[in-house]
């Protein structure tokens, strides 16, 4: 469930009333977006409802801190606070909160409810939605979560106003990756709007919001545990997480770490002889418009890409599965069929060594 309310400061507990079934909710924030929006949503889930109390925990921001250890403060803060198999979580933040306290709303008592308040471009447009949860290890992102749904997921536009100009760019690789993937009319709508997106109007991204959305659930209604067609979502991610990964959590941003990763994805497909040079130019020039990467870091090694990759959670039998572009704009495939010269081939032209 998808939805929108016009402000944060007109959010009210209409809005909780359907989804938060016992008395106790904890919300869990971090530390850039608990001044910014905490008491304003506890507010809403307080107002009018007197046996309603709601626990916070604040983590450290930042993709670094994505771990199991941070994680042990939800649960700590969870039983301290005795909550039971009634109560609530609250995800208010970006994908990294959202893929944390979804992960421990999983698995505390097996399982409670929970919310998501995405409050960045990331969380709005993609990881909010679908029911992916998790945490990072040292060796690979995302290897250790679970599929596991939110009671709703409500999306403000207006915390988009508090955003750094990169995480709103960071986000809007997402954004791209769907036109490219499954929605050519989407990805034209970009190419004439992207300009409006980095102004922040409020009506291009309420608009590429919603239409992102539409997207992913669609797909994700279609195979929730990606078995098949989700993967298709993680165009880029395969060399995106591997770029996180060997160059430090956090020290990209996951969208920047897409960006890049999608312009080695659409390279391979283009040496493949399965798209055409014109598909090539446009993504690269999309990006560029969108001030984000497209390469690598100049420390990412063919040898580096190669062996993070071969943990990736695509990887079946030994076989390194790719989601690339073939045909027309807005159509790709998830295979490990492909020729291994033409992988080899991308990685020596990105990297040095």
């Amino acid at each position: 469930n998808a939805l929108r309310c016009s402000s944060y400061l007109v959010l009210t507990s209409c809005h909780f009333d359907r989804h938060v079934h016992g008395k106790k909710v904890l919300v869990v924030t971090n530390t850039t977006i608990a001044p910014l929006y905490l008491d304003k949503v506890v507010d809403a889930l307080t107002k009018g409802n007197p046996n309603v109390s709601v626990e916070n925990v604040i983590l450290p921001d930042g993709e670094k801190y994505k771990n199991m250890e941070t994680l042990m403060k939800v649960f700590d803060k969870a039983i301290e606070s005795r909550l039971d198999r009634r109560c609530t979580f609250v995800a208010l933040g970006g994908g990294v909160i959202g893929d944390m306290c979804g992960f421990a709303a999983a698995a505390f008592l097996r399982g409670v409810n929970f919310i998501q308040i995405p409050t960045t471009v990331m969380a709005q447009v993609d990881s909010s939605v679908g029911g992916k949860t998790g945490i990072n290890h040292p060796l690979g992102k995302n290897l250790i979560g679970a599929f596991y749904q939110p009671q709703c997921v409500l999306i403000d536009t207006d915390t988009l106003n508090t955003l750094p100009d990169r995480e709103l760019a960071s986000g809007l690789a997402e954004v791209i990756k769907y036109g490219l993937i499954r929605d050519a009319e989407f990805f034209e709508w970009q190419e004439k709007n992207m300009e409006k997106l980095m102004a922040r109007d409020p009506d291009a991204f309420a608009y590429a919001i919603k239409r992102s959305c539409e997207n992913k659930a669609e797909v994700v209604s279609l195979d929730e545990k990606e078995s098949g067609l989700r993967a298709t979502l993680n165009l880029g991610h395969t060399f995106g997480h591997a770029i996180e990964t060997g160059f430090g959590y956090g020290e990209w941003l996951h969208g920047e770490a897409v960006a890049a990763g999608t312009v080695m994805a659409v390279d391979m497909s283009y040496r493949l002889g399965w798209i055409d040079s014109s598909i090539m130019k446009r993504v690269n020039d999309i990006l560029q418009r969108a001030k984000l990467p497209t390469a690598p870091p100049e420390t990412m090694t063919v040898e580096m890409f190669k062996s993070v990759m071969a943990v990736d959670k695509k990887v079946a039998d030994g076989l390194l599965r790719l989601i690339l572009l073939k045909g027309p704009l807005g159509n790709c495939v998830f295979t490990g069929e492909y020729d291994r010269k033409a992988l080899d081939d991308t990685l020596s032209a990105f990297c040095k060594s």
